[in-house]
């Protein structure tokens, strides 16, 4: 996903906003501390962003495409096949290190769910891309039904965000991984009639 180039004072803002949006919550953070936090004026910020909900939308966006960028290069990174299937789990881990807060999304979700914020749509889409990535990869593994596959792979990828974060598990992604590769193994087994498939 490409944004519009954005001048330095806009990319400054922008930076700043993405902290202190994820660390503090969206409503929690008002364009004044921004601007301050940016050694800028609410002015430039509004010339720049219209308002606090396009920085919000462009916050969004910019990490939804940070996400994509990360992964993707993870798992392409990896021989074609089981690897790269589980190779998400292991973008995970990584991106978890730096992302203590769990998921910006459904962090912004639980802010915005139930309004007609135009923000809705982009935290959908990129849960429907994580859920499309693990179909994809699956289907390339040669899985049959990949994308129930990649409907059940996300689900797993998706709680152990949480339980990694709300829920204190410190080995949550690696559990989660742990699944998915059995479910892999699993499925092969009745794929392929080896003893262990049902």
């Amino acid at each position: 996903m490409l944004d519009k180039p954005l001048t330095p004072a806009g990319e400054r803002i922008l930076t700043v906003a993405s902290e202190l949006f994820y660390a503090r919550g969206i409503r929690a953070v008002g364009v004044d501390l921004i601007a301050e936090e940016a050694h800028t004026t609410k002015k430039t910020l509004y010339d720049r962003f219209g308002s606090k909900d396009g920085l919000v939308q462009r916050y969004l966006t910019r990490r939804y495409g940070l996400w994509c960028d990360h992964v993707t290069q993870y798992v392409e990174s990896l021989e074609p096949g089981d690897a790269r299937v589980l190779g998400v789990y292991d973008a995970l881990d990584a991106w978890m290190r730096d992302n203590h807060r769990g998921c910006g999304f459904v962090n912004a979700f639980a802010e915005f769910g139930g309004t007609d914020s135009p923000v809705l749509a982009t935290i959908e889409s990129e849960k429907n891309w994580t859920r499309s990535l693990f179909a994809r990869l699956a289907a390339e593994a040669g899985y049959p039904d990949a994308e129930q596959l990649g409907t059940r792979l996300s689900l797993l990828h998706e709680g152990a965000v949480v339980m990694g974060t709300a829920g204190a598990r410190d080995d949550a992604v690696s559990v989660a991984r742990s699944v998915a590769a059995e479910l892999l193994t699993a499925l092969a087994a009745v794929r392929t009639g080896a003893p262990g498939g049902t």
